[in-house]
Parts: C-alpha cells; sequence; structure tokens
C-alpha cells in the first residue's frame, strides 16, 4: 500500500515546516489530491491514523480536496473529463491530449500551533 508512505511523506513535510517555524504541532491541514494521481482515498484514510499518531499531525484537522482530471485534446481542441490517464477524448477517441488538472498530490496549507 503506497498510500502509508505518502502519508509518511506528508508527515515529514510537516514536522519539517513545524520545526522551520518554531510551532509545536500543526491544527489543521489542507491537502489537494487529483483523481490521477493514482491514490486510492480508502486506503489513504486507513493510513492516515497509524502513520500520523505520535507525530505533528497527531491532533490536526484533515481536510482533502479532490481534484477531477481534466484534459484538453490535441486532435479537436475539446477539454474533457478524465477518470483514467489512458481515457480516449470523448469527442474524437483521440488518445493524444494534454492532462490539465488531476496529478496534483501536495499539502496546500497548514495551521501551525
Amino acid at each position: 500500500m503506497h498510500e502509508l508512505s505518502i502519508v509518511m511523506s506528508i508527515v515529514d513535510i510537516a514536522e519539517a515546516q513545524v520545526k522551520k517555524n518554531h510551532a509545536r504541532q500543526v491544527d489543521a491541514i489542507e491537502l489537494e489530491i487529483g483523481e490521477l494521481a493514482g491514490v486510492e482515498p480508502d486506503a489513504f484514510d486507513f493510513a492516515w491514523p497509524s502513520a500520523v499518531k505520535g507525530t505533528v499531525l497527531d491532533h490536526a484537522q484533515k481536510e482533502i480536496r479532490h481534484v477531477p482530471g481534466r484534459a484538453l485534446c490535441h486532435e479537436c481542441d475539446g477539454e474533457f473529463v478524465l477518470h483514467e490517464a489512458f481515457d480516449s477524448c470523448p469527442a474524437c477517441g483521440s488518445f493524444v491530449y494534454n492532462i490539465l488538472q488531476g496529478k496534483e498530490l501536495r499539502v496546500k496549507s497548514l495551521v501551525l500551533s
């Protein structure tokens, strides 16, 4: 389950920010996770409590913003919703497109105390 390693990386980011800002803990964390980022939401939520226990994120309020996948087709210039990284353009069937959003996996904000 790579979601556990993702959560542990988020803990590392939070601990670095707490240290850098001479804080004690994180009160709230806001994450952006794209539909195409390869993160299974249920596995992520399952891994979270055990990975953050005893860390600066132990008591943090977690908010996740799920970012839908969107792409721009090179063939027909149509913009469309993309649920899987290898879906075709629904308008023309092309597989040649730029992914505009949905691959995000980032810590958007931390509230420190």
